[in-house]
């Protein structure tokens, strides 16, 4: 009889603060935001400015169309939306902080894809800082969205830092 083992079912192998490399990059899977998408967001975020849903505004106001809320954008950029949370699972203390710069407007029909490449390791204060360059790309290969991403994660129990 084969005895349980949670552990068995990770989606990927565990690493700690020390495994982690500058460079180091965690896509999320592309997305394609509809109406329907924007619609539950603006119901979520109670943001009911007409920009966000009101075609003839949005024209008037030098917009192709709706602009897709600049948060719902950000949020593609969650961690949880890559494996990098399976990976550092067991270390993650907490996310830190965030910046985000929004470069395109996004609007129904434009396919997204978010990327976290980690740009800093300090070891401080017996835990580890990882910084990671949040992006978001359209489907023409424009930033939509740059940003930075800080996690604080636990180090290994025989780490120098």
């Amino acid at each position: 009889m084969t005895t349980f083992d949670p552990a068995m079912h990770a989606v990927v192998p565990e690493r700690t603060f020390e495994d982690l490399m500058i460079g180091e990059v965690f896509n999320a899977p592309s997305r394609t935001v509809t109406d329907a998408h924007a619609a539950a967001f603006q119901t979520v975020s109670a943001d009911n400015h007409p920009i966000h849903y009101d075609a003839v505004y949005a024209r008037a106001h030098g917009h192709a169309a709706p602009v897709v809320h600049g948060l719902q954008v950000l949020a593609f950029t969650a961690p949880g939306a890559t494996l990098f949370p399976q990976y550092i699972g067991s270390v993650f203390v907490a996310f830190a902080s965030l910046t985000a710069e929004f470069h395109r407007e996004v609007n129904a029909g434009d396919t997204l894809y978010p990327s976290l490449r980690i740009i800093s390791l300090e070891p401080r204060d017996g835990k580890g800082l990882v910084a990671t360059r949040a992006t978001v790309h359209n489907q023409r290969g424009e930033v939509v969205l740059s940003g930075e991403h800080r996690y604080i994660l636990r180090l290994s129990p025989n780490s120098a830092g």
